[in-house]
């Protein structure tokens, strides 16, 4: 049973960034390389059902601990197993989704690696570019391993302390105190956070190197028919001159439509869980904020996850938009390939009108630029990033209110 491992055209093994690499172990999210036979792709599927029971069992405790701390009107209580909750709904809907197009999203990664990954050794200085891009998200991804410890610290502190404490806040319907009962359900709280974590930090570093590279490879297609542009002006074969770009304007449309219909199938693949995502962010944020608010010191955790959540939608927000700004361009790109320039010297008039109408369909085929939306609802960008932290400081707003009030009564 072997995961995936992602190729160059050439067969190249691609090195991974270490949040890539890290996702690539996790076995839910991560799918199975071709090579696996029929008892490693059974076996897989069972650990995978096995996994989601074991979700399933978390969401009922928690839920347990939220309803009990509801009934008893405990607001900071409450509010202290409510982020873990929401990242485990979270999860179980995006971990659904991905079992349901286990097959489709190795394709897509294949076609990724394969057309789109812009290979260092060929152009070293775009993917530097590039890659300069995604040190935030690897900032964000080294500030969620830095919440994973924290909770992983706890099993630890409960042996020194002999203490039978879970890793976060949860109620069973059942004694949990016998040693053959605890110490499962411990390893279930440790393997439950690790494979959140990785999810949290891998899926959107792996979104966010998708539009990153389908960003650079538009920005190649601009600048090889800049270059190209300027070849013929320089070179300036006057029979020729209108049919040398009409030439090239079509190879950079048959690129230009492959890039785009990658883009399709980028959409078709997160838009689902893209919306998840941005759905539970907002009462995530307020969750987390308001308890850092009330005990900073005590909750240095719930500070640092509301850090790595505000950088996640932000980092991930300003990439949606550059890749909007470089689609938005395009129309302007074909526009200005001085194509006045090539009309004036060219003696071919039925090349020269030829020209203008392909110039004219290049305009209108991008006249519209691309996002990555969630289900259609909104599209991921700076401002979607922007107004989600808006709206979860409108709801810390009205939290912190009723705690006030609580402490008054």
């Amino acid at each position: 049973m072997v995961r995936y491992v992602p190729r160059l055209p050439d067969g190249q093994k691609v090195n991974l960034a270490w949040p890539l690499a890290v996702f690539r172990l996790n076995h839910i999210f991560w799918p199975l390389d071709p090579s696996t036979g029929k008892w490693g792709r059974y076996l897989d599927n069972v650990l995978a059902v096995f996994g989601c029971l074991i979700f399933l069992q978390h969401n009922d405790a928690e839920l347990r601990y939220l309803r009990f701390e509801a009934s008893n009107r405990n607001l900071d209580a409450f509010l202290t197993g409510m982020p873990t909750y929401l990242i485990l709904v979270e999860a179980q809907f995006r971990s659904l989704h991905i079992l349901l197009h286990f097959e489709s999203l190795r394709v897509f990664l294949q076609r990724f690696y394969a057309d789109i990954y812009i290979d260092p050794r060929k152009e070293p200085e775009m993917f530097f570019s590039v890659d300069r891009q995604m040190l935030i998200n690897r900032l964000v991804s080294a500030m969620y391993g830095a919440v994973i410890t924290g909770y992983l610290i706890s099993p630890v502190f409960s042996i020194i302390n002999q203490s039978k404490d879970f890793l976060y806040s949860m109620v069973f319907p059942f004694d949990t105190e016998p040693l053959p009962v605890f110490v499962p359900l411990l390893l279930s709280n440790v393997w439950v956070g690790i494979i959140i974590d990785s999810m949290m930090f891998g899926e959107t570093s792996l979104l966010c190197e998708l539009i990153v590279h389908l960003n650079g490879s538009y920005l190649l297609l601009k600048r090889d028919l800049e270059s190209e542009v300027q070849r013929i002006l320089s070179k300036r074969q006057r029979p020729h001159m209108a049919r040398q770009l009409k030439d090239q304007i079509v190879q950079t449309l048959r690129k230009n439509v492959a890039l785009n219909q990658f883009g399709e199938k980028l959409e078709q693949q997160y838009t689902v869980r893209v919306f998840i995502m941005f759905a539970f962010a907002a009462g995530l944020l307020c969750a987390l904020s308001f308890k850092a608010y009330t005990n900073p010191m005590a909750n240095y955790i719930y500070a640092i996850w509301f850090g790595a959540k505000t950088g996640e939608l932000l980092s991930l927000g300003q990439i949606g938009s550059n890749l909007a700004h470089t689609t938005d361009s395009l129309s302007s790109m074909y526009y200005l390939t001085h194509w006045e320039q090539v009309l004036e010297h060219s003696t071919d008039p039925q090349e020269n009108l030829r020209l203008l109408k392909l110039i004219n369909l290049a305009i209108a085929m991008n006249s519209k630029p691309y996002y990555v939306t969630g289900l259609k609802y909104f599209r991921v960008s700076l401002q979607a990033g922007l107004k989600i932290l808006q709206a979860s400081f409108s709801y810390f707003t009205f939290l912190t209110s009723m705690q006030r009030r609580q402490m008054n009564n």
